[in-house]
């Protein structure tokens, strides 16, 4: 008898499969992926100061962007998508099928990994282009880019599955899923300096991985000076990867023990 691929393997097949699909609805790529280089020719075209020595509007920006870009490709997607996956029977008709819950997940980080490596490159390329981007210069720089980008991923990935079972149907999914995003952008200094913000605002947003990762890109493309503009004067990369964790470990349990095949 033939052995059954690997949960691995079918995770690999299955993310393949969601990639495919996703570049074939136009709506999903133009606001998922372009959302953000919109966003930054938007406000990088209209506020062209400079907020710190050395620091210019989309500079800051685009740190806040890649982060609130992981959330948006993660949990908002995931968490607006798999319910209209469940009321069109589509994970009912998987969950008939050999494939362990866990290659459904590798699948869908997969496509978020991939639609984040696309909104990167986008950002960035035309952030140094057009908006006089500074890339950081050291190795140890873009280490941490590389494990806030993975670690984010696979927080937001996780958070958006747990948070799938909250909607009660796809079509109120987005009604529920998008204000929590978009308030948690404005609390999370995504588009305003972090420290100008209300300090109740800034209490609530310490709760919540977006503020971490958007605090974590800063220390990655804003110099080291830039320190002095943070809450704690610090980048405080240590507890930021400490809460991603956290919240990725709340999110893995819930997503395991709370995830519907169908309504």
């Amino acid at each position: 008898m033939n052995r059954l691929p690997s949960t691995l393997a079918l995770g690999l097949q299955r993310g393949a499969l969601e990639i495919r699909q996703f570049m074939r609805q136009r709506e999903s790529v133009v606001f998922t992926i372009f959302f953000p280089l919109i966003l930054l020719m938007i406000f990088g075209s209209v506020f062209k100061n400079t907020i710190a020595p050395g620091v210019t509007f989309s500079q800051y920006f685009v740190a806040g962007m890649i982060a609130s870009g992981l959330v948006n490709s993660g949990f908002q997607q995931l968490a607006i998508v798999i319910p209209l996956e469940r009321d069109f029977g589509s994970l009912k008709r998987l969950r008939g099928t050999p494939m362990p819950v866990a290659s459904y997940f590798i699948g869908k980080a997969l496509l978020v990994i991939a639609s984040m490596t696309a909104q990167i490159v986008l950002l960035l390329g035309f952030g140094v282009a057009f908006f006089g981007l500074n890339l950081p210069t050291s190795a140890g720089k873009w280490f941490t880019f590389l494990w806030l980008t993975l670690l984010g991923t696979a927080t937001a990935t996780v958070l958006g599955i747990a948070f799938s079972i909250v909607p009660k149907s796809g079509r109120g999914a987005s009604a529920i899923v998008s204000p929590i995003v978009i308030i948690l952008q404005f609390f999370s200094g995504v588009f305003f300096v972090f420290t100008q913000l209300p300090s109740w605002m800034q209490h609530v947003a310490a709760i919540f991985p977006l503020k971490w990762l958007t605090q974590g890109m800063r220390s990655v493309f804003l110099p080291d000076s830039f320190t002095s503009q943070e809450v704690a004067h610090s980048w405080e990369n240590g507890r930021t990867c400490a809460v991603l964790v956290a919240w990725l470990v709340v999110g893995l349990i819930f997503a395991i023990k709370k995830f519907r095949w169908s309504n």
